[in-house]
């Protein structure tokens, strides 16, 4: 079945989906100190919330996100979004932490829906448009998860935590409609039952290189994202600052201005010049941990390295997705899934070493585990680089 080109409307449509339905993962970030006094609760164990999170979307994306390659994918869409809004009811009448972080294991899982947009637009892109279109709905992504903090700040100072919970699932239930009404119908089958449809993503893995620099790539740059946002509350909640959790929230605002590059990173893929944009990006992230270093004590060096790190990131992510969704066209919705599984395995670990370097050695132990990881994720980069260069200069001299 053939479809017209995506409107611009609709496009717009699936970015705000996309991004709605990552930020439900991101909402108790800035609120850990808040959700931990209501509970009783440790820094780390407020921080498993958010490792949960993490976990869950990881678990998602390996185990249902490839089913876009087996179901009709808008009534697929439809029906996850349904499922993720009732993990968010859930959150938001937990009486006690299992309860909170059953929600949002719920809500994880299914809201894995945003990378079978993803693949769909692409889809449905003019070859010559579809970087633009990933670029349009990676923008959504970054700004939900960002702007999951303010939202979720201010909402906290309107009606308790709980609230941001019953906004969000009001929110998914009307874009469901939405999209319900708006998303033509199509289906991709991949031939294959769902346990070889599974197996298939861990092949393409080993028959695709570039899926696996890619991967390790977005791993290393999110474990950097979360690494940072996770702990940043309770940064922010001590002295000097000692920001209420509205306040807190208002960061996302910072970092949501470097979602902006995710467009100039789609423009540079239809261009054939995503390698630049992964270059500048990982440079810049390692950089950004310069002025993190001196964040305990100047909020105009937080905001500085607030912007650089997620600018960072999302050069680095559109830049290795769209290398990924071009190597197999056929294939698209696996590769998109097993690529942003591990970038989601990095989140996880970035939220996990944020908690507890935070509480053992405070907000020095992140900067240095961040410019390490930093460093690591450039010289990957740079041996790959290195080795392509040198593969294409024999190739050439072959053809002399």
């Amino acid at each position: 079945m053939t479809h017209p080109p995506l409107s611009r409307a609709l496009i717009l449509l699936m970015a705000t989906a996309t991004g709605l339905a990552v930020a439900s993962n991101y909402y108790a970030q800035p609120l850990l100190h808040s959700i931990a006094e209501y509970f009783g609760l440790s820094t780390a164990s407020a921080g498993s919330i958010v490792i949960a999170a993490q976990l869950s979307y990881g678990a998602g994306l390996l185990l249902l996100a490839p089913l876009g390659d087996l179901f009709e994918q808008r009534r697929l869409i439809v029906s996850m979004i349904a499922i993720a809004t009732a993990g968010l009811l859930i959150s938001a009448f937990s009486p006690s932490l299992p309860w909170l972080i059953l929600g949002t294991v719920l809500t994880g899982l299914f809201s894995v829906v945003a990378q079978i947009l993803v693949p769909m637009a692409a889809a449905l892109s003019a070859p010559d448009q579809r970087g633009r279109a990933v670029g349009t709905l990676m923008t959504g992504l970054l700004l939900g998860i960002l702007l999951a903090r303010t939202a979720a700040g201010f909402m906290t100072e309107l009606g308790g935590w709980r609230s941001i919970y019953l906004l969000a699932a009001g929110l998914m239930a009307v874009c469901a409609i939405a999209l319900y009404r708006k998303l033509p119908e199509h289906h991709q089958h991949a031939g294959l039952r769902y346990p070889a449809l599974i197996a298939s993503v861990f092949r393409l893995f080993v028959d695709e290189p570039v899926l696996r620099l890619r991967s390790l790539l977005g791993l290393l740059s999110f474990c950097l994202f979360a690494l940072f946002w996770t702990p940043l509350a309770f940064l922010l909640a001590r002295e000097p600052y000692q920001y209420s959790d509205g306040v807190i929230g208002l960061f996302g605002l910072a970092g949501a201005a470097g979602a902006l590059s995710a467009n100039w990173a789609g423009r540079l893929a239809d261009r054939g010049k995503g390698s630049l944009g992964t270059t500048v990006g990982l440079v810049i992230l390692l950089l950004s941990w310069v002025p993190l270093g001196f964040a305990q004590h100047s909020l105009v060096a937080l905001l500085v390295g607030v912007l650089l790190l997620d600018l960072a990131v999302q050069l680095v992510h559109v830049s290795n997705q769209n290398a990924v969704i071009a190597l197999k066209p056929e294939a698209r919705t696996r590769l998109n899934a097993g690529y942003i599984t591990c970038y989601f395995i990095g989140g996880a670990i970035g939220s996990l070493l944020g908690t507890q370097l935070f509480q053992r050695y405070g907000w020095m132990g992140i900067v240095v585990a961040g410019l390490v990881i930093g460093a690591v994720a450039l010289a990957a980069w740079g041996v790959a680089e290195r080795r392509r260069s040198r593969g294409k200069a024999e190739l050439s001299g072959v053809a002399r």
